[in-house]
């Protein structure tokens, strides 16, 4: 692979607010490579910190911020258009944004399904699933009409999917990965391709609950997905569509 295989292109990364999430890690590796990115983010504190850091590996122009929420349709297309508007185009879409539970409320861990109120099922379920879908349907257009493009969704592990406690946010997820694999299907033959991305198992971000006692050193580093969204991002992944890629196992070779 070239030194940057990415120059040129112009990127759309969600939910790359926070400090060490994996939309951090992932808008770093394309701007590494060459890329311009558009940060997306409700959080606009996170979004302004993460940028700056960013901002000192390629320099004032390569970052645009946008405060967005991905769960509301004309968010996304004012985002969209932004992007295209100030950046020059659009190539990439990373669908990273994601949350386990509603803003500003308390992680709860292991809840049964029958004791979610609808309001907290509507609301993960319109961030996880909803927003990919609203992003995805804003970007389309252009991408097909410029016969190059790259949808990476970010989901998680199938086992989280469907494990006991783990609603609304394993099966928002599962939603997630049903539509890359529905878009891949429809989008084959256009130059625009839609696959999927995952870290592999429990990731040191800010999404996990800080009431679990995990252990730091057996958690996976959200740089695991840097090397795979920039291949995924790239030329060379022309012909790879609507695959899952597991970023831990993820073989530079």
């Amino acid at each position: 692979m070239q030194q940057k295989p990415l120059i040129g292109m112009v990127a759309i990364v969600t939910g790359a607010g926070s400090p060490i999430g994996l939309g951090h890690a992932m808008t770093l590796a394309l701007v590494q490579a060459g890329a311009r990115v558009a940060m997306l983010d409700i959080n606009e504190v996170w979004l302004e910190q993460t940028a700056s850091n960013v901002r000192k590996v390629g320099g004032d122009n390569c970052i645009l911020t946008q405060v967005a929420d991905v769960s509301n349709p004309e968010s996304a297309e004012e985002a969209v258009r932004r992007t295209i508007v100030e950046l020059g185009g659009l190539h990439i879409l990373i669908n990273n944004a994601g949350i386990i539970n509603p803003p500003g409320q308390e992680i709860q861990t292991q809840t049964n399904f029958w004791d979610i109120t609808p309001e907290i099922w509507s609301n993960i379920v319109a961030t996880n699933c909803s927003g990919p879908f609203h992003m995805a349907k804003a970007s389309t257009d252009h991408m097909i009409a410029q016969k190059w493009g790259r949808i990476i969704g970010i989901t998680t592990s199938v086992d989280t999917m469907f494990r006991a406690g783990m609603a609304p946010y394993g099966p928002s997820k599962a939603c997630h990965e049903a539509l890359v694999a529905l878009m891949s299907r429809e989008l084959e033959h256009t130059g625009v391709t839609a696959n999927v991305l995952i870290p592999g198992g429990t990731t040191d971000t800010n999404i996990l609950p800080q009431n679990v006692g995990y252990e730091k050193t057996a958690l996976i580093r959200p740089e695991v997905m840097k090397a795979p969204a920039v291949w995924l991002a790239s030329e060379e992944s022309k012909s790879i569509n609507g695959q899952r890629f597991i970023a831990y196992h993820w073989d530079e070779s």
